[in-house]
């Protein structure tokens, strides 16, 4: 067997600013043939995507997929309700931590592996406004220090 690739398409930048990642998931996605070319194009958006946990399971609400250029009239719809693929166990395990904890599931990667298109979907916990604050501050500071070893690896 040859080596299984792993190719990231999308990350969700914003869940990362505006969450805690608590603990990270991976699960398959159910998509329609225009929609896997759509995201081999890399053609995806987060905006304020989340995870819901229904009867049937896993559901990711607000992830969108444009439509595929070539398609003509055999389009998908951009902004429906996608079903995620997890084990049994796993959506259970996932459930009761959401609802013990009171937090939120978010879709944070896209990637390819192998051949298969995967969700990377974190249990996360949002941040108050001075932890967003000090992100920001300590983000500054190390641009800052790079930048003076930079000029400084100049002289």
């Amino acid at each position: 067997m040859g080596k299984e690739t792993y190719k990231p398409l999308q990350t969700n930048k914003k869940a990362y600013f505006n969450y805690e990642i608590v603990e990270d998931f991976e699960c398959g996605i159910a998509l329609e043939g225009t929609e896997v070319k759509s995201v081999r194009m890399n053609r995806i958006s987060f905006g304020d995507a989340y995870v819901k946990i229904t009867g049937k399971g896993l559901v990711v609400v607000g992830l969108h997929i444009s439509p595929y250029t070539h398609a003509g009239i055999t389009n998908h719809d951009p902004d429906r309700e996608r079903m995620l693929l997890a084990h049994k166990q796993e959506i259970k395990r996932i459930r009761r931590k959401v609802e013990e904890k009171g937090m939120t599931l978010i879709p944070t990667k896209v990637y390819i592996k192998g051949n298969l298109i995967k969700v990377q979907i974190s249990l996360c916990r949002g941040k108050r406004e001075h932890d967003k604050r000090d992100a920001i501050r300590e983000r500054d500071m190390n641009r800052e220090l790079r930048r003076e070893m930079k000029n400084f690896n100049r002289e």
